[in-house]
């Protein structure tokens, strides 16, 4: 019916991989989470506003009233039934993910960056920023498979980073959490103890964001200087490293191919001065083993805050300083890439 090489589709060019926009944040995009399933993302940005979404479509679901500052980051468990955030008005906040209604606040008197669920769900570890001399510090909280009986107490406090912490993960079978944030050094922590097992200092500026791979056994980092880099996630050996020729403030892997997706872009404050390709707003997709570039996916006007892989690898969404999230859906050349 269609003769070779014809697009059925119809578009113009098949090579433009339609991005879905997503315009529900009036503010800079700060974190992007899918759950367990990939049918639903998760939106997090300055304007105070969680947003659930369908991944398929970019149909907007709702809404997370309750936050008054900034969203730093958020969770969502296996079951997709809680969903958590970390917000700069110093709370992390538990919801139920259907309704939309927050059952628990987590209260601090420092703001709250990062939040992460343990793998099963019973923990939490929630990290809050240096504030009036306070160092930051990490907090791990049960987290109650009733909702009724959610409580705040802090089973352990960790601290001895320098500065924010802006991510926290946790590591295989929950025994560590690694961190990564302003002093650029990613830490393994032991979770009994509350002590530091390893430190990395390969990146030379401040992290932005830390991606654990499917297994768990190593994670890709971000970071100001212009690189991201894979890392054993038990000896924090660098394992590989990615040149970038911009700020990165994001970077992820592929659950299903060896291909990395990295995003970032000069700062925020420079960018009213230049074209948007000068700024280098694009996401580029990497050979994860040979360290090279595979291509790169243009579409946002400011730089790249945030970026979340499908779990099927067959997608990815990208978050930027310019409010906007585009699902990328990525069409059969992809998947020819050797």
């Amino acid at each position: 019916p269609f003769p070779p090489g014809a697009d059925p589709l119809g578009s113009s060019s098949p090579a433009a991989m339609r991005p879905i926009l997503l315009k529900g944040h009036e503010r800079p995009l700060t974190f992007i989470k899918y759950n367990k399933e990939g049918d639903l993302l998760f939106t997090c940005a300055k304007d105070h506003h969680p947003t659930l979404w369908y991944s398929d479509d970019g149909e907007r679901v709702g809404t997370y009233i309750g936050h008054n500052g900034a969203v730093w980051t958020c969770d969502v468990s296996e079951d997709s039934k809680t969903f958590v955030t970390g917000s700069a008005d110093t709370t992390c906040k538990m919801w139920d993910t259907e309704t939309g209604t927050c059952y628990f606040t987590h209260q601090f008197e420092q703001p709250v960056r990062a939040v992460a669920l343990s793998q099963g769900d019973q923990h939490m570890v929630i990290s809050s920023d240096p504030f009036m001399g306070v160092p930051a510090a990490l907090h791990i909280v049960d987290v109650a498979a009733n909702t009724e009986e959610q409580t705040n107490e802090i089973k352990i406090s960790m601290s001895g980073a320098e500065g924010r912490i802006n991510r926290a993960l946790w590591g295989p079978l929950n025994r560590t959490i690694l961190t990564g944030g302003e002093d650029g050094i990613i830490r393994l922590w032991d979770v009994e103890t509350g002590k530091i097992v390893h430190e990395a200092n390969d990146h030379k500026k401040q992290i932005q964001h830390l991606s654990l791979s499917l297994d768990k056994t190593h994670f890709i980092s971000a970071s100001l200087d212009k690189t991201a880099k894979i890392f054993d996630s038990e000896t924090l050996e660098c394992l590989k490293t990615y040149a970038a020729d911009r700020p990165v403030n994001a970077a992820i892997l592929s659950p299903i191919l060896d291909h990395i997706i990295l995003g970032g872009g000069q700062d925020a404050m420079a960018v009213t001065t230049t074209h948007s390709k000068a700024g280098k707003f694009d996401s580029k997709i990497f050979y994860k083993i040979y360290e090279e570039e595979i291509g790169g996916i243009r579409g946002h006007f400011g730089p790249i805050n945030a970026l979340a892989w499908h779990p099927d690898g067959r997608s990815f969404t990208s978050g930027g300083e310019d409010g906007y999230a585009r699902i990328h859906h990525f069409d059969n050349d992809y998947f020819r890439i050797k």
